[in-house]
């Protein structure tokens, strides 16, 4: 199993900073460190906000063989040819470590949707997401590609350089498990980023019965053979650290492939030092 941190670009979290955590994240043992995509952060206006994709190409300077991404970009709010830009650029500049998470975004979501005239309505976002997910794809094949959606057209056009990555850049999905929208766009793709929908309750960790029947479904339904991700995780670790390797353990047995720890905005030296700690490897 492999281990990511997750981190939001925002509050302390500057592009500087942002790229010395990636180095000490890489020192330390850590197989991915992964951004958020905001707007504006969840937690309100007055938490200074960072552009996460320049931030990454800040962290991919000052690192070599960690794993970087996206977990999750809203990708009805992105242009996706430039997008395709984008990751192409952040996957030659990390000579291939991006991993591109995607996502509909939040259901309630004024800050970063209704404030700046994107899209709301969820039926339409997915549809948006799906064609742009093609238009990503296409664009990144490196041959003359056309497209004609309900949203997105693309008139005859050939980008380069192709990714370094083949066949191409890998792209997570994210959603709530375990509803049936999520989990068909996972199966199209290289993995899933999933955390568990309680229609509103609190937070609710993935159990390893979740992960076996998600990993049932992914191979009943996949019609690539080629390897799927299953990331588990999302939140900060708890202070029972031989009941958080226990859970880490059942998860892997299960088919997850990748823990993803989250540490939320705080005082810098408080989130540098939970980076630093390291994974909690299970062997």
């Amino acid at each position: 199993m492999k281990h990511g941190i997750g981190l939001a670009a925002a509050g302390e979290w500057g592009p500087q900073t942002l790229a010395e955590a990636a180095a000490l994240a890489e020192e330390a043992g850590w197989d991915g460190i992964f951004l958020e995509d905001y707007i504006t952060h969840w937690a309100g206006n007055d938490v200074p906000t960072y552009d996460p994709w320049i931030s990454l190409a800040a962290m991919a300077m000052k690192t070599r063989r960690i794993i970087l991404g996206i977990a999750v970009t809203p990708l009805s709010r992105r242009r996706p040819w430039k997008l395709a830009r984008e990751s192409v650029t952040l996957d030659h500049l990390s000579n291939g470590r991006l991993i591109v998470g995607i996502g509909i975004g939040g259901i309630n979501d004024p800050n970063n949707f209704d404030k700046f005239g994107e899209v709301t309505d969820i039926r339409e976002r997915a549809i948006m997401v799906d064609e742009a997910l093609d238009i990503l794809n296409g664009l990144w094949g490196g041959e003359p590609f056309t497209y004609q959606g309900k949203y997105y057209q693309v008139e005859e056009v050939t980008f380069l350089p192709k990714p370094v990555q083949t066949p191409r850049i890998p792209i997570w999905i994210g959603g709530g498990w375990p509803l049936m929208g999520p989990k068909q766009r996972a199966a199209r793709w290289d993995g899933s980023c999933l955390y568990k929908h309680t229609y509103g309750g609190p937070w609710q960790d993935m159990t390893p019965d979740d992960v076996r029947t998600l990993k049932g479904f992914m191979e009943s339904h996949r019609e690539s053979s080629t390897p799927f991700d299953i990331v588990i995780g999302g939140r900060e670790r708890s202070s029972d650290w031989e009941m958080e390797k226990a859970y880490i353990k059942d998860l892997e047995e299960a088919g997850a492939t990748w823990w993803m720890e989250y540490v939320e905005p705080s005082e810098l030296s408080a989130m540098k030092a939970r980076i630093e700690r390291g994974p909690l490897r299970i062997d």
